[in-house]
């Protein structure tokens, strides 16, 4: 008793659907990008001093109406913020340090049992690593206060 297959293939109109091929990557869109990004490199320190500013101002906040849904989602969202433009503005080592933060204050209900004495500690640490030009953890300063925060976080949430 011999039962015969039939293979049937789908036509795969995936790439009907996203406009045909990828293509390969334009070297020259890349290297104009670049260009641009080097080109306001200047106006890093001051965009960064901007959202020191900003995360700064979300603290005083808590700090006057105390640590609620609200203070804590702008503070949050303040070191989110840092957490995406540090490394854009060459400190990835405030990435860092605003990624701890955000990982004590990721979770809404979790946010409002955030020690303030862990989230002042970040904060000053950020605005340190900016005023003493510590831009990546390979600084032995750099590295044992992002290392330390981040065990502190750890602890806290563990």
């Amino acid at each position: 008793m011999s039962n015969p297959a039939q293979v049937i293939q789908p036509p795969n109109t995936l790439r009907l659907k996203v406009g045909g091929g990828l293509g390969a990557i334009d070297a020259s869109a890349i290297a104009k990008a670049e260009q641009a990004l080097a080109a306001m490199a200047g106006q890093f320190s001051q965009w960064l001093q901007d959202e020191l500013d900003k995360l700064e101002a979300a603290r005083l906040a808590v700090r006057a109406n105390g640590l609620n849904p609200e203070t804590g989602e702008a503070l949050y969202f303040r070191a989110h913020d840092l957490k995406g433009l540090g490394g854009t503005y060459q400190y990835p080592l405030v990435t860092r340090i605003a990624g701890s933060l955000c990982k004590l204050l990721d979770d809404a209900e979790k946010r409002l049992h955030a020690p303030m004495v862990l989230v002042d500690a970040h904060i000053d640490a950020i605005k340190a690593v900016v005023r003493d030009r510590i831009q990546t953890d390979d600084h032995p300063v750099g590295k044992a206060l992002v290392e330390e925060l981040e065990a502190r976080t750890a602890e806290h949430l563990a």
